[in-house]
């Protein structure tokens, strides 16, 4: 019997006995799928199994409570979402609390540029690391910060106010909610590019420095734009410009920064985080609502008079631009020579 003819024979019973096990692993392997698929997918229709507590890392009145008791109010997950308000170190109280919840998906932080980007180059030991021990949920909105001034000191514009502040050197103080936040640097940027020089007050939040603006006992700031805006329209202090590269409609006759010092752009944004380690259905479910609940036209209405900008995002997108983030601000920082006290 020709060779060939064994040959032949001996491929064709190897393709039998071949065509069974293949069926048999191309089985194990789609029911091994349809297990995960099934677990993952119980994983999610189980969460939560609790209330949420919703960290955010400021006192009540600013814009990440606002945003917070938003989301709160809105959430439709089968439990309330209680806000958790743990001002404290820029931030970093809070967010730590957070970075060290169980990785359950239960406890989530309303992120800040500060928390997230900001004070890893500003603080010489940081409780928390701002990437690995988080889970990126989504952005939620930005904002420009607001300069305001008390309404004695005799500037109207941000040149006048340049101009007074080269006369009269260290005379005038501006206010913070805390070191490393956006309100913080925004004024550290300020006297890099201007060549100018003036004392930062921290405070444990914003409606402690408020009354000290007021008052006089300050006399600028660079606030979040949701807080200060009410405020300057009501005549309780004077807002001379924006911090964003362009004008928000919010305040479209109020000029920026950047249109007298070029090169000055500061933008405030806010975003949501889980502790690292949740599970992605959990990361999804969540992620999920946010975009439904900041995605209503009740909550765009009130974010657009408050001057807040929705800016929502995958969990993979919020990971890319917090990255850039704080490459961005570690700059700034160095550049201005700031650090906590």
């Amino acid at each position: 019997m020709p060779i060939n003819h064994f040959r032949s024979r001996i491929t064709s019973t190897r393709a039998q006995l071949a065509s069974p096990i293949k069926r048999q692993v191309g089985l194990s392997l789609l029911l091994l799928s349809l297990g995960a698929f099934s677990a993952t997918s119980a994983v999610a229709q189980a969460f939560p199994t609790k209330p949420l507590r919703l960290v955010v890392t400021f006192p009540s009145g600013g814009a990440p409570d606002i945003l917070a008791r938003l989301f709160s109010e809105k959430a439709q997950l089968g439990f309330p979402v209680v806000v958790d308000n743990r001002p404290g170190a820029g931030g970093n109280i809070g967010a730590d609390n957070v970075a060290k919840s169980p990785g359950d998906g239960h406890t989530i932080v309303m992120g800040t540029v500060g928390t997230h980007s900001i004070n890893g180059a500003l603080y010489e030991k940081m409780p928390y690391d701002m990437v690995k021990d988080f889970s990126p949920i989504s952005l939620i909105a930005s904002a420009p910060n607001l300069l305001v001034v008390n309404n004695a000191l005799p500037v109207k514009n941000v040149p006048e106010l340049i101009a007074y502040m080269k006369a009269n050197p260290n005379k005038l103080s501006f206010g913070s909610p805390g070191i490393g936040t956006s309100v913080h640097v925004s004024g550290e940027l300020f006297k890099s590019l201007t060549g100018t020089t003036m004392e930062h007050v921290p405070y444990k939040g914003r409606q402690f420095a408020i009354p000290d603006l007021i008052g006089g006992s300050i006399q600028l700031m660079f606030d979040n734009m949701p807080s200060a805006l009410p405020m300057a329209k009501e005549g309780k202090i004077r807002a001379l410009a924006q911090t964003t590269a362009t004008r928000s409609p919010a305040a479209p006759d109020i000029p920026t920064v950047g249109e007298s010092v070029p090169g000055f752009e500061a933008t405030t944004w806010f975003a949501m985080f889980a502790p690292a380690n949740v599970p992605r259905p959990v990361i999804d479910k969540l992620n999920a609502e946010v975009l439904r609940v900041f995605k209503l036209p009740e909550v765009q209405e009130r974010l657009k008079t408050l001057g807040l900008d929705p800016v929502l995002s995958s969990p993979a997108e919020l990971a890319r631009y917090q990255a850039n983030e704080i490459v961005k601000w570690a700059k700034v920082v160095k550049d201005s020579g700031a650090k906590a006290q």
